[in-house]
């Protein structure tokens, strides 16, 4: 298992999020992003989460809302890499799933397109 301190791990998403095109980021719209070291229950199946309410699915929704989150998981996410190349391409997959869940794209959909 490829081993990257919570600092540097967090410095290779904020990369990986920079790289991603202007149109998908440019509408995370009160969105923030968190890296976890695990998910709440303690496994290693989940590499992401988007905690929100989808784009599609908003009715009245104005300013004083808390902000969506999407959180990135570390020791999930190198349990299943070799290197750090390996990383950057599951951590740019991871997000953008989870930024697909922000513009209410679902899992099934996400599969279709190779994002899953």
């Amino acid at each position: 298992m490829l081993t990257l301190s919570h600092e540097d791990f967090e410095r290779l998403v904020i990369d990986q999020l920079d790289l991603l095109p202007d149109d998908m980021v440019d509408g995370l719209d009160n969105v923030i992003f968190v890296v976890e070291d695990r998910p709440e229950d303690g496994s290693l199946d989940t590499l992401g989460l988007y905690d929100g309410v989808a784009l599609t699915e908003r009715g009245q929704y104005g300013f004083g809302e808390m902000p969506d989150r999407i959180v990135i998981f570390r020791e999930p996410l190198l349990a299943i890499v070799h290197d750090l190349a390996e990383l950057r391409d599951e951590v740019h997959v991871t997000l953008v799933h989870e930024i697909a869940h922000f513009y209410g794209i679902d899992d099934d959909r996400l599969h279709e397109l190779g994002w899953a």
